[in-house]
């Protein structure tokens, strides 16, 4: 018998990203960028992920390279107890999803929750502004 499928749930703050994606793709007149995105969460993703809840990598995976970033580390690992962080590269974009619950073991559905989605563009600078602000132009 097959396990069952992975119960996958959007959290407000991915649905705040999606908003900050879709406002993001309406400011570089393409929102059917947006679409494409949604079409892809529905037909695609959410699919993959019901059916295969650890298919993206191990987002705690990576050994900590400072003493800030390892104490962090240690207290997300804290806060989720049990729960396995992944990220999931889907195109331009990065989900981070937590798991919950050992399919496998329990013969029981996982809970999948959406925790941010960011497109790789929406990490840019403005370094003109940065360079500029508070500058006198030059002669």
């Amino acid at each position: 018998m097959a396990a069952p499928k992975a119960t996958v749930r959007f959290t407000a703050n991915v649905e705040a990203n999606l908003a900050s994606i879709a406002a993001f793709w309406r400011d570089q007149e393409a929102p059917q960028a947006y679409a494409l995105l949604l079409e892809d969460l529905a037909e695609s993703v959410i699919g993959n992920l019901e059916r295969h809840p650890r298919l993206g990598r191990r987002f705690l995976g990576r050994k900590p390279q400072s003493l800030e970033v390892r104490d962090r580390v240690a207290s997300l690992q804290q806060r989720l107890g049990e729960m396995d962080v992944r990220e999931y590269l889907v195109g331009d974009y990065l989900i981070l999803y937590a798991v919950d619950g050992e399919v496998r073991a329990a013969r029981r559905a996982a809970a999948v929750y959406l925790l941010a989605i960011r497109h790789h563009r929406q990490l840019s600078f403005d370094f003109d502004g940065f360079w500029h602000v508070g500058r006198p132009d030059p002669e």
